[in-house]
């Protein structure tokens, strides 16, 4: 939503003045501006002694408590160099500016307990309301403003950035009423969010239910329509876990049916153009060669080896991915599909990174129909799964406008845009 409707929707104050400061404009008369020394200190007290035993984390803007299952591994020998968090302290990650301008920077602490001294720990002064605070310093990572402060080769934030920062300063009870304005917003937008992200789970559930009926053969083609198949149509396949399947399709192992192949490592990798290099998600960089021109399966092969992908075109695939070309007589999309279904448990190693095998995956067992039926299969999938992909895809647009809309109120209202009060 744009922020001329967000404008509209509420009043503006009686009258502005000019902040002084060009990226914030004009705010309300009743305002001041301060540098940041002025109302937030911050806190350095560390965990000596080992005061305190509740480890807290930075997570997408919220503080959470650490569970016990997380507190092995790459932690400290000790938490005494942790320093202490209270309730209503403002946590912000000050590393990394150039490489993230993805992850929310900030939260406010509702507990008290210890973090990692590599956050900074802000607290607020009793002139100043925290809540109001954790708005505007959300509202200044949203808009980026964050990122002309900072300093070195990876931008990093340091207290000194925000002593001097100059930050709109509302009297003390509008401040209170603004933040519990957006507590109540900002709680109504999220709950929206949070069922149309549960329809998305459940249409991907029903999804991958639809393939799996078809592709497996429990569902086929009966006088016209694809209904359950009868029972006396099918067979037991011979494979325990694959079960039954229908009259007429055959068990082979995967070797059979396609050539699988490993990726490679590249090189001349270029920024805006040239090959796609595909990885266990997708592109995410370009080539100036390819490995494989036309139809293939990718598959994981080390760390994701759950999420197979169909490619149709010029490419280039890295060294923890095959690649499988499939041979006449089959289907590479209905084989995607297929993929889609297999029960990576059977050739997948148990270490701590997944991966498998070329031979185990070679020697892979599969139910597959003729030819003819395959693409029968792929032509029913390709229908009825494109009403759920539009369905999401919906769902998706939605949260991104009611996101957009969260952010533009915040902006709003901490910044004295609109009058909440």
């Amino acid at each position: 939503m744009e922020t001329t409707a967000i404008k509209t929707s509420f009043p503006k104050y009686a009258a502005y003045k000019d902040s002084g400061v060009e990226w914030l404009g004009e705010i309300p008369e009743g305002w001041e501006i301060y540098p940041g020394l002025k109302f937030l200190f911050e806190n350095k007290s560390k965990n000596t002694g080992m005061k305190r035993k509740t480890v807290l984390s930075l997570s997408f803007g919220n503080i959470r408590i650490k569970g016990e299952d997380e507190l092995t591994g790459l932690v400290p020998e000790s938490f005494e160099t942790y320093q202490f968090v209270n309730k209503g302290d403002l946590i912000f990650r000050p590393t990394d500016l150039q490489n993230d301008k993805v992850s929310l920077r900030s939260g406010i602490s509702k507990y008290q307990g210890i973090i990692t001294s590599a956050y900074l720990n802000l607290r607020f002064r009793p002139e100043a309301n925290s809540r109001f605070y954790h708005y505007f310093f959300r509202a200044i990572d949203n808009n980026k403003i964050i990122y002309g402060l900072g300093s070195g080769l990876r931008q990093n934030i340091s207290y000194q950035d925000f002593r001097r920062f100059a930050f709109p300063f509302p009297p003390l009870p509008e401040q209170t009423a603004i933040a519990a304005f957006l507590d109540d917003k900002t709680a109504k937008i999220d709950r929206v969010i949070a069922q149309k992200q549960q329809m998305i789970a459940l249409l991907k559930e029903r999804k991958q239910i639809i393939i799996q009926n078809a592709v497996t053969g429990k569902w086929s083609m009966v006088n016209g329509e694809w209904l359950m198949t009868p029972k006396d149509k099918m067979k037991h396949s011979g494979v325990e876990w694959i079960g039954e399947i229908p009259e007429g399709w055959e068990v082979k192992k995967l070797k059979f049916l396609l050539k699988i192949k490993n990726g490679q490592e590249y090189k001349h990798v270029v920024s805006e153009e040239g090959y796609p290099v595909i990885g266990s998600g997708g592109a995410f960089a370009f080539a100036t060669d390819y490995l494989f021109d036309g139809e293939a399966l990718l598959l994981g092969r080390k760390g994701t080896i759950d999420k197979p992908l169909y490619v149709n075109e010029k490419f280039w695939t890295v060294d923890t991915m095959f690649f499988a070309i499939v041979k006449k007589s089959y289907s590479t999309k209905y084989l995607y599909f297929l993929a889609l279904t297999i029960p990576f448990k059977y050739y997948s190693t148990s270490t701590a990174l997944p991966s498998m095998t070329q031979d185990d995956l070679n020697n892979h067992k599969i139910a597959i129909p003729s030819f003819i039926e395959q693409l029968e299969i792929l032509n029913y999938l390709e229908l009825e799964l494109k009403k759920y992909d539009q369905a999401i895809t919906l769902q998706q647009t939605q949260i991104e406008k009611l996101k957009e809309y969260k952010a533009t109120l915040i902006d709003s209202a901490v910044t004295g845009k609109i009058k909440v009060g």
